[in-house]
């Protein structure tokens, strides 16, 4: 065993996580446990959670098995009452040194089983310099995390906490050592990106960090962002859109719904036509954009006429990218207490929405065929463009950053049948 076993479910923070842990685990001198960094955003997670940390334990026979991460912090007695478990960590206490000391045999502090703290009561952001993770090219820095908005549906904030931002300084300096490194795109992530800088001196916007990052990594190629909630895009940062190159012309909204009394009931702080109005303005400003959202199928008191309010609302506001969650109530959240509908109405929404994203991508991809399009490569022979489409090369390109002429569609991607030129400077 050369040291913990990590297993990562969820989003890219989680991710992210996962790679300080590892460090952690590291310099703890932590050589053997199994690691289950779970998610909380619907319950199917939390069961996929379990059924993995199930599945790890009996691979992983003799070794302690810790379960941290979101659902480890919003159901601590769920994992703590499984027999495989030695260890459940909340979200602040996976990134503290002193908690993998616990994993070490001559640990002489107290057994204990769960070490959970109360992830509200945290303020600081522990901003832990990662050398960069995901693929060869492709960086994502942590810049955020924690949410102040209670949407009646979500069971984040109490996984993550508030809101809590890393100092623009720590982030700046952490991109230009992923550049330095050789990382070719580096991708901003955060539960609430667009609130980053709020509890900060001077609540600086997201925007000026923006500009910040293009400033102080000036050899950066790329920079994205993961995802954002629209009606907190600020001036800055719309301009960044309109005006920076290397700020990637890609955008994933919380969009969620597309009826004003679902959004209403969601606690959302846009309306419909806010949605479509950016959606507008944000193409108008940088000409190309592509936009992709998520979107919940089956909210409670969601009616057929609602719900093909959010069906319209994928060809209305051109999207592009779709991530779609069937409803799943979360003990806890005012959405649980609401009037449900349905399992198969829900499922069936789903899958409508699955297949409008699907017609989406494909009119989407099938626009691109005869360009010459950037393309970061990811593996020897796949890469993305910077609408993040899927490219499929026939020979590996010799460099990670080429510009390729698109010839056809297949398989949700791209193809890419010649050698690609070196990328226009």
């Amino acid at each position: 065993m050369t040291g913990p076993v990590f297993a990562t479910l969820g989003c890219r923070l989680n991710a992210w996580d996962t790679e300080a842990m590892r460090g952690l685990a590291r310099a703890a001198g932590v050589e053997s446990a199994v690691v289950v960094n779970t998610c909380a955003v619907t319950a199917e997670a939390v069961r996929k959670a379990r059924q993995e940390v199930r599945r790890l334990a009996r691979e992983n026979p003799g070794l302690p098995v810790v379960v941290t991460g979101c659902a480890a912090q919003v159901e601590p007695e769920t994992f703590a009452a499984m027999p495989e478990v030695s260890l459940v960590l909340g979200n602040a206490d996976k990134l503290r040194p002193e908690s993998w000391a616990r994993l070490l045999p001559d640990f002489a502090g107290e057994a204990e089983r769960v070490v959970v703290d109360d992830i509200m009561a945290v303020r600081e952001t522990a901003h832990h310099l990662i050398d960069g993770f995901g693929t060869r090219s492709r960086a994502y820095v942590q810049v955020q995390t924690g949410c102040d908005h209670r949407c009646t549906f979500c069971v984040i904030p109490f996984g993550r906490g508030n809101s809590r931002s890393v100092p623009a300084g720590a982030v700046v300096e952490q991109v230009a050592r992923l550049s330095d490194r050789g990382f070719l795109e580096v991708v901003l992530s955060g539960v609430d990106l667009t609130s980053w800088g709020a509890d900060l001196p001077g609540a600086p916007r997201l925007g000026r960090l923006v500009k910040q990052i293009l400033r102080g990594a000036p050899t950066l190629a790329r920079l994205r962002l993961s995802s954002i909630d629209s009606v907190e895009a600020d001036p800055d940062l719309l301009d960044a859109l309109a005006t920076e190159p290397r700020l990637m012309p890609h955008l994933h909204l919380s969009l969620q719904a597309g009826h004003d009394l679902t959004l209403k009931r969601m606690r959302r702080r846009h309306s419909r036509e806010d949605a479509l109005r950016f959606c507008e303005e944000a193409r108008r400003l940088r000409p190309g954009l592509v936009l992709g959202a998520d979107l919940i199928a089956g909210f409670p008191t969601e009616t057929d006429a609602m719900f093909e309010g959010s069906l319209r609302l994928v060809e209305e506001a051109g999207l592009t990218w779709l991530h779609v969650f069937p409803y799943s109530p979360r003990r806890g959240t005012p959405a649980a207490k609401m009037p449900q509908v349905p399992g198969p109405a829900v499922r069936e929404r789903a899958r409508r929405l699955r297949l409008a994203g699907e017609a989406a991508a494909r009119r989407h991809l099938q626009a691109q065929v005869g360009r010459r399009l950037p393309v970061l490569m990811e593996t020897d022979t796949l890469g993305r463009t910077e609408g993040f489409a899927e490219v499929a090369f026939a020979a590996p390109p010799e460099a990670r950053l080429v510009e390729a002429a698109i010839g056809g569609v297949a398989g949700g991607r791209l193809l890419a049948p010649e050698a690609p030129a070196a990328p226009r400077s």
